[in-house]
């Protein structure tokens, strides 16, 4: 069987769907991940996982209907030139073009699984309406084609079809994102006690990841608890949506790391880990965070709170509200017994509910390759 994975990065694809590559491989299934080339690093780890890459061109932020025409008719003579079982698509261009390209390429069976609703969904101006607009009507016409359609939560499918880009009889699925390989995000002792406490955001440098959020609720509490550190690793976005660098360099609260391949040694140096995002898939960086063992902070958004067990595993805030943020962050700061209880429960959970083998076999599972007994 072959089966093609489809993204609009190597490097999310080698970090996200590691387990799911290795589980098609060990099914004896031919797994050949389509991505945009320049990655050599994130490419050379794909071929290690036993897939075969094939790469196409994709500019994954621009707006240019020309380049997004290219990128279609590419992915279309790929498809049609590899003649694949089956086509798994993720994020949002590979799966408006890909799903309709394969569809006319002849692939049987098509798969896309919604990461996120991403910029074009937040419509809080007119330009972002238009963009939603266009979204909604590109995202119908290829989900139309698909023999399952995949959400991390059920918010995000209801508001599919309460925008008509889903019918009722659409076949949607569930699954817990990408899940987090526990294994190799074990559990971590929490940093030595140096009379402080490390507050860490992951994420990409978008306004929608609550950053700027996050600076306001960081210089609340510096100003009561000055040995709080707050920090923020992620790598640098470039087009709509993302952060101007200027506006890091004006947040004197909190300390850009920069960004990494690897983000377990910054893990094991953080007591609690913050999202305070608009909104989500399932938060990758929480999953990692809760298998890792550290407690958590997030908003009370659709995809975090489906991570967050507010007063279990961690406490959740209002949405793009930064003292109410810094309210749910200086609980750990009056109580620091919390951070080992909430860290202990969040592993708990993480390995009962989202280890990502368990959501690699069910995907699998779908695509008609049941896990042997």
């Amino acid at each position: 069987m072959k089966i093609m994975l489809l993204s609009n990065q190597s490097r999310s694809m080698a970090v996200f769907w590691r387990v799911l590559i290795l589980r098609l491989v060990e099914r004896g299934a031919e797994a050949i991940c389509c991505v945009p080339g320049g990655d050599n690093a994130s490419e050379a780890r794909l071929r290690e996982y036993g897939a075969r890459v094939i790469n196409y061109r994709l500019d994954r932020k621009g707006l240019n209907p020309l380049r997004d025409a290219g990128s279609f008719f590419e992915l279309r003579r790929i498809f049609a030139s590899e003649r694949p079982d089956a086509l798994f698509a993720t994020t949002i261009k590979p799966i408006i073009y890909g799903c309709q390209a394969a569809w006319l390429a002849g692939v049987p069976k098509i798969y896309a699984t919604i990461t996120g609703l991403g910029y074009a969904f937040e419509a809080d101006s007119f330009f972002k309406k238009i963009i939603n607009h266009v979204s909604r009507m590109l995202y119908r016409t290829s989900l139309k084609h698909a023999q399952g359609i995949f959400f991390q939560n059920r918010d995000d499918s209801r508001l599919f079809r309460e925008q008509g880009i889903l019918s009722d009889s659409a076949p949607v699925l569930y699954a817990a994102g990408t899940g987090v390989d526990t294994k190799h995000f074990a559990q971590m002792p929490l940093p030595p006690d140096s009379g402080s406490i490390t507050f860490l955001l992951i994420g990409r440098l978008l306004e929608a990841k609550g950053i700027a959020e996050y600076a306001q609720a960081a210089a609340i509490l510096k100003k009561k608890w000055p040995n709080a550190r707050f920090q923020l690793l992620g790598p640098r976005e470039t087009g709509p949506g993302s952060l101007n660098p200027s506006e890091l360099e004006q947040w004197e609260s909190i300390e850009y790391l920069g960004e990494t391949a690897d983000v377990r040694p910054f893990l094991g140096q953080a007591h609690v880990v913050v999202l305070p995002s608009w909104r989500e898939g399932l938060p990758t960086a929480l999953l990692e965070a809760m298998s890792a063992g550290r407690a958590l902070v997030a908003t009370d958004v659709p995809g975090c709170r489906d991570v967050v067990e507010d007063g279990e595993n961690g406490f959740l805030a209002a949405v793009k509200n930064p003292s109410s943020l810094a309210a749910a962050m200086e609980r750990f700061l009056l109580n620091p017994d919390l951070i080992g209880q909430m860290g202990e429960k969040g592993r708990s959970i993480a390995t009962g509910k989202f280890d990502a083998r368990v959501v690699a076999d069910s995907i699998l599972a779908r695509l008609g390759m049941e896990a042997e007994a």
